[in-house]
């Protein structure tokens, strides 16, 4: 994804910077994870959006090649079921862990291997758009903890595990 601006001009350091917000068409949420992880080191990424795109699924698939993230776990919701298990062969060579649930959300959470945290709530599926998204950036660790917390409960009490409904689809066919 080619950006019509640098990031730098968009977002300030996260050293410096423990809450930021954007609106802007300039940048996609895959730029904001490099961002990142080019910021914080070796990390475990939880990620929530309604739905994923093949498109943003190469990013990822470069960012983890590159020995960038320790594990992704994702959170997709069920509405969009049959869009995602078109992906599933490619889903599955890329992230580790993903989980279907009622969700709307659009939550990045990233736990750097040497402890930061970083926080991202954004407007923004997991697809490839021009539009104008917003997001608020947070190195605070309350907000981390609350949004985990948040996001390990949708994960263990009210999704299912993709490989499980996609072994459940195989053997009933």
């Amino acid at each position: 994804m080619k950006r019509t601006s640098s990031i730098d001009k968009i977002l300030r350091p996260l050293e410096t910077t423990p809450f930021q917000a954007y609106l802007s068409n300039a940048v996609q949420v895959a730029d904001i994870l490099d961002w990142i992880l080019s910021q914080v080191g070796v990390s475990e990424i939880w990620q929530t959006s309604f739905s994923i795109s093949e498109e943003f699924l190469r990013r990822l698939y470069f960012i983890t090649k590159n020995k960038k993230v320790s594990r992704i776990n994702l959170v997709l919701d069920h509405k969009a079921t049959n869009k995602t298990l078109k992906l599933w062969a490619f889903i599955t060579q890329v992230i580790e862990r993903t989980y279907l649930a009622d969700n709307h959300s659009k939550i990045l959470l990233v736990q750097s291997e040497s402890g930061h945290k970083v926080s991202v709530i954004t407007s923004q599926n997991l697809t490839r758009g021009n539009r104008h998204e917003s997001a608020f950036i947070s190195t605070d660790p309350v907000v981390f903890a609350t949004l985990h917390a948040q996001v390990s409960d949708l994960i263990t009490n009210h999704s299912v595990p993709l490989n499980d409904l996609f072994r459940q689809r195989v053997t009933a066919d």
